[in-house]
């Protein structure tokens, strides 16, 4: 029983392909979309002020100082990403129409997703305070560098005219339940200490309802219809080529600079994510109307791979023995 148990898939994983095919066949759409937009929304609030209850303030300050881990981060999305769309062009353009890899190279100027990417490295035991510090950040410094690099790698590129909508949504769904959390610590924080089955419970479900609402508004968007399935297909194997070369040099460099597990595990899920969130408004302020969904495609179907790749990594993570030295979570 014990053998075949491991060949089973872990019940998270089932529960993502479930969302995955929910999200195929019966997409929320319209009023209904709008709701379970707003579950998500206050699912990922609630992560958030439950993190910000539970972590110590000696251990938040240590995140936001631990400034090699945060360069590294930054040098993966901004610098690694970029690089490895222009280095595997010549090799996977020919999967995909000129159109379709023009996205490609503009997912690979895009900051990092902040939900998922924190969720992910809580559920995984990795450095909590280190992974809101940097995908919070590389999410407002994406308002400023995203364009700056679409331009200088994507010919197709505009003058951009960016939005500071983002920096209010993220203040306001993010960080705001999290200096909460952090002012109820003194009442709620051990409790919240010892409820640890309920925080695992609210990390992966914002994870399931995340991928859940950005399948549907894919599948709504014409995912599957206005695509050719060869098209798709190759550039199925363009994201994956790129998002596996990410998470390798990902590894490669946590090794290389001797951080600690929390650590590459942080660096892992924060250096190797892509935002939807800031990438479909970003992507219609820079490109022409016809040309948005070619460019957007690539984003929609790298978000759900990395979402799905990354969620299994985080499992397994998960399963890890604990070990004191690395919690750097202090009560």
């Amino acid at each position: 029983m014990k053998r075949l148990s491991r060949l089973l898939p872990d019940r998270f994983i089932l529960f993502l392909l479930t969302a995955v095919a929910l999200a195929s066949f019966f997409p929320a759409q319209g009023q209904a979309l709008v709701v379970v937009q707003w579950i998500t929304n206050l699912a990922v609030a609630l992560l958030f002020f439950l993190h910000g209850a539970r972590l110590s303030r000696e251990a938040i300050v240590a995140g936001a100082t631990h400034w090699r881990l945060h360069t590294t981060i930054f040098t993966v999305t901004f610098v690694l990403f970029p690089m490895l769309g222009l280095a595997f062009k010549p090799l996977l353009q020919p999967l995909v129409t000129p159109e379709l890899y023009t996205g490609v190279m503009f997912l690979c100027c895009l900051p990092a997703t902040v939900q998922s990417a924190i969720a992910l490295t809580s559920m995984a035991r990795g450095n909590i305070p280190a992974a809101v510090c940097s995908a919070s950040a590389s999410s407002l410094i994406g308002i400023f560098i995203t364009p700056l690099l679409v331009g200088l790698v994507v010919a197709q590129a505009a003058e951009a005219h960016i939005s500071f909508d983002a920096v209010g949504k993220i203040m306001l769904q993010l960080l705001l339940p999290f200096v909460l959390g952090q002012i109820a610590r003194r009442w709620i924080g051990a409790w919240v200490q010892r409820k640890k089955a309920m925080l695992k419970f609210v990390d992966q479900g914002s994870i399931l309802l995340v991928v859940y609402v950005a399948f549907s508004e894919a599948v709504t968007g014409g995912l599957w219809r206005d695509t050719p399935i060869p098209a798709i297909l190759g550039l199925v194997v363009v994201c994956v080529v790129i998002l596996a070369a990410a998470l390798l040099i990902s590894l490669l460099l946590g090794k290389l600079f001797k951080f600690n597990t929390a650590d590459r595990i942080t660096l892992l899920f924060c250096g190797s994510k892509k935002s939807l969130a800031s990438g479909v408004p970003m992507a219609q302020v820079l490109f022409a109307g016809s040309a948005v969904g070619a460019v957007v495609l690539p984003l929609m179907l790298f978000h759900q791979i990395q979402l799905m790749v990354c969620s299994v990594l985080a499992s397994r993570y998960a399963k890890r023995p604990v070990d004191p030295t690395e919690d750097l979570e202090h009560a």
